[in-house]
């Protein structure tokens, strides 16, 4: 939340112009002023907003995703997430992703928190979903879609967290999350789906 102690940090868009149009990200080059009067410029990309999903199977396991992800090349190791679309409810994307990419429905739903995934470029935030109570059923894969659906155990998962099996930065957040909630030292205000 913006604090007024901090105008002496703040800076403000002079000028805007737009890099990229695409159909998912835009990104644009503003001039802003600068706390003490002067200009720079600040490059970054406009995100939708999106959700991740931490699915809790039982007491001691979660549910995971992996699938290739083009931009680094390789098999991502990752919880459910999908993007808002346009005016969608965080919670709405979290269980349309949930059942979508799985197959599964939840019974109870908890939002998290909120993370901002890259600061310095991006304007993306990602709200934090659990979801309990777990029932299987059919995937709903979009067409340019591939991926598997995997159990893990909680220690299977921080050991690949450790160990740079999990390196995607959502899933490394949504780490802390779980050990938090797991050891009950971060309550979750669950809610019926």
């Amino acid at each position: 939340m913006p604090d007024a102690s901090d105008r002496h940090l703040r800076e403000t868009c002079v000028a805007s112009e737009s890099l990229c149009e695409g159909d998912f990200l835009k990104a644009r080059r503003d001039t802003v002023r600068m706390p003490d009067g002067t200009t720079s410029t600040r490059e970054y990309i406009i995100h939708p907003g999106a959700v991740v999903i931490i699915p809790l199977l039982d007491d001691e396991h979660v549910l995971l995703e992996r699938q290739f992800r083009y931009p680094v090349g390789r098999v991502m190791s990752e919880f459910p997430a999908g993007k808002l679309e346009p005016g969608e409810d965080p919670l709405h994307c979290a269980q349309r992703e949930l059942l979508e990419e799985t197959g599964y429905t939840a019974g109870q739903w908890a939002h998290a928190g909120a993370l901002h995934l890259a600061i310095a470029y991006s304007t993306e935030i990602i709200h934090i979903f659990f979801a309990r109570e777990l029932q299987a059923g059919e995937r709903h894969l979009d067409a340019d879609e591939f991926l598997d659906v995997c159990p893990q155990s909680d220690q299977d998962f921080f050991q690949a967290c450790r160990t740079g099996g999990v390196t995607d930065a959502k899933s490394l957040s949504c780490a802390l999350w779980l050990q938090n909630v797991r050891s009950s030292a971060w309550a979750l205000d669950w809610r019926p789906a």
